[in-house]
């Protein structure tokens, strides 16, 4: 058995879909969630599905507290979903090509610090892009700037508002992000 950890900081509707997602698989599983936010409701989520979670601090983050947290656990694999702070360098040394994020949008562009929710389609549609979509990548010391791994694109349509279009992105995200993670998961290991 595989062992995955998600970390979120907001209300966790991609880690809930993550969750259901590898409940019906028998060689993964999201074994805990971590969140920098006592009130996320990811926690919540998290713990209606029967899944182990815990809230950290800044300190816990740097201090090895987490990392420890994540050996207990024996967690393989890290996903970060709607998490908003840079990883430490100790993380990536930890887990080497081993920790992905999302994106709500086509990166290169609109990626790095502060470009995340409304953000980003806000100035998607400020530009007035002809697509938006998501990206996976691997994290590494830059907000936004690891590999890519996958994108999926979308259409904007002409009246499109920042959250019709964060409407079609969360649905990307829904489709492919668990798929994604399965087979990163599958090829490492």
């Amino acid at each position: 058995m595989k062992h995955i950890c998600i970390f979120a900081s907001g209300s966790g509707t991609n880690a809930q879909n993550i969750i259901e997602y590898f409940k019906k698989k028998k060689n993964i599983e999201v074994s805990l969630v971590l969140s920098n936010k006592k009130e996320a409701y990811v926690l919540q989520r998290a713990q209606l599905s029967g899944v182990s979670n815990r809230f950290f601090s800044r300190d816990d983050f740097h201090n090895y507290t987490v990392l420890k947290l994540l050996e207990e656990y024996r967690i393989d694999f890290i996903v970060l979903a709607g998490f908003l702070w840079l990883i430490p360098k100790e993380f990536l040394r930890a887990y080497p090509n081993r920790i992905v994020n999302i994106h709500p949008a086509l990166l290169p562009k609109y990626g790095g610090k502060g470009m995340y929710g409304a953000r980003v389609h806000e100035t998607v549609l400020e530009n007035k892009e002809n697509e938006s979509g998501i990206s996976i990548h691997y994290v590494n010391e830059e907000y936004d700037k690891g590999n890519i791994i996958f994108q999926a694109r979308c259409k904007i349509e002409k009246g499109e508002t920042a959250e019709s279009l964060a409407k079609k992105v969360h649905q990307l995200e829904y489709e492919h992000y668990p798929l994604v993670i399965e087979k990163l998961v599958d090829s490492i290991y």
